[in-house]
């Protein structure tokens, strides 16, 4: 493959991966039952967690495998084109939910997604990052402090695996999540942050 084409390919699997990453199955679940816009609730993000807070856990649950399930889909079919598309179809999925351009650029915070590309990349990642998840909510009760260590293991735990372009491009996945979450970030720190479970 010429570097023309294998660039054009990379474009592709880029585009690709960043279109089934901006669905926004949040919004649409919750427009589907009659329930409005779930950026107008909560925290105004389209993800799962606040579209818990129309007190649909179905719908919840539908969010969290649809954002999860477009970072997989995308992966496993740019991997059919090789490997190196997979991790950039995977770098475009997570783009496109943080930043869907359907929503002006104003996405979820990228952790169901996030999930969804070490599963399509990495199977045994996707497992490590969920067990570290229950250990540290097991233990905090704070959901995105289980997300933030989780992430942050991410890229060690694929470079172990003896997967370093991976870990290579999880760094920058692991830096814009946390990004994402640096208003959790400051009432974890201030000691305001809810927790799992927790009314009100």
């Amino acid at each position: 493959m010429s570097d023309e084409a294998n660039l054009l390919n990379m474009l592709a699997a880029l585009i690709f991966g960043y279109l089934l990453g901006s669905i926004p199955f949040g919004l649409i679940f919750t427009r589907m039952a009659g329930l409005g816009d779930v950026r107008k609730i909560g925290s105004g993000n389209i993800g799962a967690t606040n579209v818990l807070r129309t007190g649909r856990k179905g719908l919840a649950a539908a969010t969290l495998i649809g954002d999860a399930l477009k970072g997989t889909v995308a992966v496993l079919v740019a991997a059919q084109w090789g490997p190196q598309f997979a991790v950039v179809a995977a770098l475009g999925a997570f783009l496109g939910h943080l930043f869907p351009v359907w929503l002006k650029f104003k996405g979820g915070k990228g952790v169901a997604t996030f999930i969804g590309v070490l599963l399509g990349l990495k199977p045994l990642a996707a497992l490590i990052f969920c067990l570290i998840w229950l250990a540290v909510a097991f233990v905090s009760k704070y959901s995105s402090l289980s997300a933030l260590i989780a992430s942050a293991a991410t890229p060690v735990v694929l470079w172990l695996l003896g997967q370093p372009g991976m870990a290579g491009v999880s760094v920058i996945l692991v830096a814009l999540l946390w990004w994402k979450h640096s208003q959790n970030i400051s009432r974890l720190l201030a000691g305001t942050e809810g927790k799992i479970g927790q009314k009100g």
